[in-house]
């Protein structure tokens, strides 16, 4: 009964909130959804479903701005300092505010100052890829490798501090060999090297890795996840391939400018939920991507950034990763 009741005050709040979004007339422009990626993965992908959503609901025009570079940086210092009336938009991985904190020395953005968490979007499972001319055929064999030809294997990831440069971290303190690192403006041209034989293996969501790999472009060694995903029933996990526990995953949300009235982040949210909770666009969009929704509310999706700050605070202050 008392959970019943807090459901429906709350619904009611947040029914008034996107009823006060409407008063004010927003959107009065342009929404400009900033990307931190380059054009091709993810983010993008998900930027520009979700612009088109808002445009035709809206009938106001989403210009998707792609803003890649030095580990998601360059777009959120841009969104931090834009106008906090919700024309101008953040997508990103969680390396801007889980990782980045804890390798930088200075920022410049305040993680918790500069935004408003409107919600989580997805949360993906990363494959181990590598060449086809790596003449190896499971984790097993790398490993082996690598420990023959000390500082000879190179890895890419999209970015310092990002979710593939951190997997690789854990995965090489677990197993005691070192890669070369070789940190891309995004995850399309370090796979697009990985296919060409230029770097040796990274860690790449599934959905990027499955095209290549069917492609016959790559090889997908291992999956982060626990357990074996039903999409690729043949291709063991990490965990199960000598590195018990192991993870890797990486997740996307979206957020406004510190100080964005809080009827415009409600009404965003309630859009952007609509958007993913929508059977038809995860049958044709998440699903064949192998995107796991887990939208929230905006006071959930913070507190399930300070938790993950945490994890992987410790994770990159224990790999030593600074960057000043």
């Amino acid at each position: 009964m008392r959970r019943s009741l807090r459901l429906l005050l709350a619904l009611g709040c947040f029914g008034l909130a996107t009823a006060a979004a409407q008063e004010t007339g927003y959107p009065s422009k342009p929404i400009h959804i900033v990307v931190s990626a380059a054009p091709g993965g993810v983010t993008d992908i998900l930027a520009r479903a979700l612009g088109q959503r808002l445009t035709d609901t809206w009938r106001q025009q989403v210009v998707v701005e792609n803003r890649a570079g030095a580990n998601n940086i360059i777009a959120a210092e841009y969104v931090a300092k834009a106008v906090p009336d919700g024309h101008t938009l953040l997508l990103t991985s969680e390396g801007t505010f889980v990782t980045n904190p804890s390798v930088y020395a200075k920022l410049p953005y305040d993680p918790v100052r500069d935004f408003e968490p409107i919600t989580a979007l997805v949360r993906i499972n990363h494959a181990l890829i590598v060449g086809m001319s790596l003449p190896v055929k499971d984790l097993r064999e790398l490993i082996n490798l690598a420990k023959a030809k000390p500082g000879e294997l190179s890895y890419g990831s999209f970015g310092a501090g990002s979710s593939g440069h951190l997997n690789m971290e854990m995965l090489q303190g677990m197993e005691g060999v070192k890669f070369v690192h070789l940190p891309y403006k995004g995850a399309t041209p370090a796979l697009t090297d990985v296919a060409a034989g230029h770097v040796t293996m990274m860690f790449v969501s599934v959905g990027s890795a499955v095209p290549q790999w069917k492609a016959g472009k790559v090889k997908i060694l291992a999956v982060g996840s626990l357990l074996r995903l039903p999409q690729l029933p043949e291709v063991p996990t990490v965990a199960e391939s000598g590195l018990p526990g192991y993870e890797a995953t990486s997740w996307f949300g979206l957020f406004a400018t510190g100080g964005t009235p809080r009827e415009i982040v409600a009404k965003l949210n309630a859009e952007t939920q609509r958007l993913f909770n929508d059977p038809a666009f995860r049958e044709k969009l998440l699903a064949p991507q192998l995107f796991e929704p887990i939208t929230s509310s905006p006071e959930q999706f913070a507190g399930f950034i300070r938790a993950e700050a945490q994890k992987w605070g410790k994770v990159a202050r224990d790999a030593k990763l600074r960057v000043d």
